[in-house]
C-alpha cells in the first residue's frame, strides 16, 4: 500500500489525539470529513491502523513502578521460547516484550504498583518456569519519555 501526504498528515493528527472529529481533521489536514472517513477506513482495513486506544496516567491508578527485566533463557526452543512469549502477553502487568539478539533473550517493561507486586511477578515468571536461567532488573527512577507515536517525518 503506498501512502499520500494526506494519509501521513491524518495518522501524525490522529496519533496525537485520537478523539478528534473527522470534521476537525478534515480541516487539519484539507479534507471533506467524508474522504476523511474513506482515508481512516482504509488505512484500518489495511493495517496500518492497528487499533483506537485511551491513554491512561498510571500513577492515577496506582501503577507507580516501572521496572525492565532482562531475562536470559536456558532453552531456545521454539516450543519453549512459545509458551514463554504466551506466558508474558498474557500477564497484564507485562506492558512491553521483546525477543531479542544480545545478552539477554527477552527485554520485558513491567508496570507495577510496587516492588511486592514485581516480587511476586518475578516468583510466577521466572523463577516457576523452568526455561529461565537469569534475570536483571531495571528500576525506572524517571519515566523521562513514554511514547507509541510512530515517526511519519521523512517518509513522505
Amino acid at each position: 500500500m503506498s501512502l499520500d501526504d494526506f494519509d501521513f498528515a491524518l495518522l501524525d493528527a490522529i496519533q496525537r489525539d485520537a478523539t478528534l472529529s473527522q470534521v476537525e481533521l478534515g480541516t487539519r489536514v484539507n479534507l471533506s470529513s467524508a474522504a476523511v472517513n474513506r482515508r481512516l477506513k482504509k488505512l484500518t482495513e489495511d493495517g496500518v491502523i492497528r487499533k483506537t486506544v485511551t491513554l491512561v496516567e498510571p500513577a492515577r491508578l496506582g501503577y507507580s513502578l516501572t521496572i525492565i527485566a532482562e531475562v536470559e533463557v536456558e532453552s531456545e526452543r521454539l516450543d519453549l521460547l512459545d509458551t514463554m512469549k504466551r506466558c508474558f502477553i498474557a500477564c497484564p502487568q507485562v506492558q512491553q516484550c521483546y525477543y531479542v539478539a544480545g545478552e539477554c533473550d527477552f527485554v520485558l517493561v513491567f508496570l507495577v504498583k510496587d516492588m511486592a507486586q514485581y516480587t511476586t511477578l518475578t516468583r510466577e515468571l521466572f523463577f516457576e518456569n523452568n526455561n529461565v536461567k537469569r534475570f536483571k532488573t531495571l528500576v525506572s527512577m524517571s519515566n523521562v519519555k513514554l511514547g507509541l507515536e510512530v515517526p511519519t517525518e521523512g517518509l513522505r
